[in-house]
């Protein structure tokens, strides 16, 4: 027959009220994420030309790009920060920054929109000087004689 242990976890319990704290002071301190934790991918709307290739090579096809608006969207719990939107951007406005996804009862985009640059200004150039028109140059005619 089995032995019975009486209180198997006591040694445990003891053992963990006398040592130090395994979890870090989270709200107080800064969290440090694992050297190669994925992350959530971040972009610079500024740099960004709306080429779609971020969207075109997304797996799961989180990402949508609007070139006539100029709008570029995520959807943050389809993504699955593979990088592969990263690797292609020809203009590396998008990052992978270190973070977790922020919890939410629903799912939900973020969407982004490329600032307007201002058109120049349309002007007419100034109207050239009136110049006399070329006349062509008048050879001697000879006298046939």
């Amino acid at each position: 027959m089995e032995e019975w242990k009486f209180l198997p976890f006591a040694h445990t319990a003891l053992k963990n009220l006398f040592s130090k704290p395994v979890t870090t002071s989270y709200p107080f301190a800064p969290a440090k994420y694992p050297e190669r934790m994925r992350g959530h991918v971040e972009i610079d709307i500024e740099s960004c030309i709306s080429c779609g290739l971020c969207a075109r090579n997304c797996p799961p096809g989180a990402i949508t790009v609007d070139r006539a608006a100029g709008t570029w969207t995520i959807q943050r719990f389809d993504c699955v920060q593979c990088g592969n939107c990263t690797n292609v951007c020809p203009k590396k406005c998008l990052h992978i920054r270190p973070g977790y996804t922020e919890p939410d009862c629903q799912k939900h985009s973020e969407t982004f929109t490329r600032p307007v640059k201002p058109a120049a200004p349309a002007t007419k150039p100034a109207a050239p000087a009136a110049q006399p028109a070329a006349q062509p140059a008048q050879t001697p005619k000879s006298d046939p004689q």
